[in-house]
């Protein structure tokens, strides 16, 4: 077994473990990958039906972009999760391979690894190995349409020249390497090290460098986590998120109310497409803040354009509120404040001091194809 004490990777014995463990970080690793994370962000859990390794965390990414997977061959998984932009995408909702208009805003997967459920409102949706399927044969919407054309993609992966010796590195022990299982695993290994911890606020948190953000942002901080404004409540934590929670909760933020009772858009209702509570409708995960600044726009449906019309939307307990007949249904952590000129100034520096440069440029992220 390998440890991490610090910065250093130390092999120990069974019997030296526990009076190592005493002293060093919790850095604990199976078999032989190494999280290269700060002492304050633990790594992330990991099945072990699919353990973590380099080779296929290095196949994953080519995977991630490349346009092949998709049934007519020209769109990835980066059409919609584009790493400039936090791994979101620019468009208010999602357009699948036929043109067709999907009703949400591709969730950025920032620290996705984290997240006990992995879409807008699906519960069920748990597994990053099972979420991969779900845009390459879903056809409710058509994603990448690679439905009815899965010979095709295999028979280009087998004859491309470095994929098969890629699958046989990160699956050496395949009799037939390449086939979806393998790629929906290779898939979620490297989505698993899609994490972010090097931003200006985290230097000034956890790194006690009092000049990495400025003032403002430091009394956006403040205001952040206050009671008055309540924005902790939902974002909370080391991910700025509550669906890191073992049992995670879904939100009605006011976003909507049709018909007077709370009403969200058809098809476009939430965890009540799951549940068939009543209750639930316009309830939707709490997304990351990290790297907010670059993932505009806002919301499940897009439908909110700037940080700075978000935080109006939160301020008047609601979008529905502010256009004069709040939601019933809205959260009980959702409450009106007013914000100062200078107070949303200082909440929008907060809120680009969670902007990671590191990661949104980093060779492990990005493109392999240069």
């Amino acid at each position: 077994m390998k440890v991490r004490c610090g910065y250093f990777l130390f092999h120990v014995e069974h019997l030296a473990l526990g009076l190592l463990l005493l002293v060093c970080t919790p850095w604990l690793y199976a078999d032989d990958y190494i999280w290269a994370l700060p002492e304050w962000m633990p790594a992330p859990t990991v099945p072990a039906d699919n353990p973590m390794t380099t080779e296929k965390v290095e196949l994953g990414q080519r995977l991630f972009y490349d346009a092949n997977l998709s049934g007519p061959g020209y769109m990835s998984c980066s059409t919609c999760h584009m790493p400039e932009r936090a791994f979101s995408e620019q468009r208010p909702v999602s357009v699948g391979v036929t043109g067709q208009f999907h009703s949400r805003n591709a969730m950025a997967i920032v620290n996705v690894a984290y997240m006990k459920t992995l879409t807008w409102a699906n519960p069920k949706e748990v597994r990053l190995e099972e979420q991969a399927k779900v845009p390459m044969f879903g056809d409710h919407p058509i994603e990448m349409g690679t439905k009815d054309q899965e010979d095709k993609v295999i028979l280009f992966l087998q004859r491309d020249p470095i994929y098969p010796n890629l699958f046989h590195k990160a699956f050496p022990n395949q009799k037939e390497p390449i086939s979806f299982a393998t790629i929906t695993k290779a898939l979620a290994s490297f989505e698993r090290t899609l994490i972010s911890y090097q931003s200006s606020y985290d230097e000034y948190k956890y790194n006690r460098n009092d000049n990495a953000i400025s003032d403002d942002a430091k009394r956006g901080e403040a205001l952040f986590f206050s009671n008055r404004l309540g924005c902790s409540g939902c974002h909370s934590g080391v991910h700025f998120s509550d669906a890191t929670q073992q049992s995670p909760v879904f939100h009605n933020t006011g976003l909507y109310n049709l018909d007077g009772q709370g009403a969200y858009p058809e098809g476009n209702q939430g965890l009540y497409e799951h549940t068939g509570q009543e209750s639930d409708r316009g309830r939707f995960r709490t997304p990351t803040l990290r790297n907010i600044a670059k993932t505009a726009p806002y919301m499940h449906d897009g439908s909110i354009v700037t940080l700075e019309e978000v935080l109006d939307h939160y301020a008047a307990g609601g979008r529905a509120a502010l256009r004069g007949d709040a939601s019933p249904l809205v959260s009980e952590k959702i409450h009106k404040f007013v914000l100062t000129a200078d107070e949303k100034r200082q909440m929008i520096a907060f809120l680009n001091s969670l902007t990671d440069e590191e990661f949104l440029t980093s060779l492990s992220h990005t493109t392999p194809f240069r």
